[in-house]
């Protein structure tokens, strides 16, 4: 059996690549270590924005495991120009997955790339993998194997939150195991 365990990361002072934790991020990052120290971590991958890298940090020094960075992890980009119904936009995304705006793309590529790091993390020798992303890829990557998930879920999520996807065959057993 093979454990991948999904992290949104911690409260983040913006929303800027190189945007870095709040003081309660970095607090939550720490009592993230402690969660993990005792779940045999042998990988972990990273989005290469700040945000996502702050967040685990802590877990890769103590662990000394060195934290691999994967631009297919970073967020996805909705538009490049500024919405004012981003929101809505958003919505629409997840009903049509590829439905894509100017300068974004549709949820259907990000999930791909998303899932793309998934797949080749479960080719390797690991056995407990982490993946630091971001709420909206994070919740491509869950949809991609549970359809049910969507906007509702994506709204849902915290900085930061846990998803333990558990491999036995291809399809994972999805638990949600930590949210702030």
């Amino acid at each position: 059996m093979k454990n991948v365990y999904v992290i949104r990361h911690c409260k983040a002072v913006g929303q800027a690549p190189d945007a870095g934790l709040t003081e309660s991020g970095v607090r939550q990052a720490e009592e993230l270590a402690a969660i993990f120290m005792d779940k045999e971590i042998d990988c972990i991958l990273s989005s290469p924005y700040e945000r996502a890298v702050r967040t685990i940090k802590p877990l890769a020094d103590q662990l000394g495991i060195e934290v691999e960075l994967d631009h297919r992890l970073a967020e996805r980009v909705l538009s490049s120009e500024n919405h004012p119904e981003w929101l809505d936009r958003l919505r629409y995304t997840y009903d049509d997955l590829d439905l894509c705006y100017e300068g974004g793309e549709s949820s259907n590529t990000a999930m791909s790339r998303a899932i793309s790091v998934v797949r080749e993390a479960l080719i390797r020798e690991n056995k407990n993998i982490i993946v630091v992303s971001h709420g909206n890829l994070i919740s491509l990557l869950l949809k991609y194997f549970d359809n049910r998930i969507g906007f509702e879920e994506w709204e849902a999520l915290s900085n930061p939150d846990v998803f333990h996807l558990s491999f036995i065959e291809n399809a994972p057993v999805i638990r949600r195991i930590c949210a702030e």
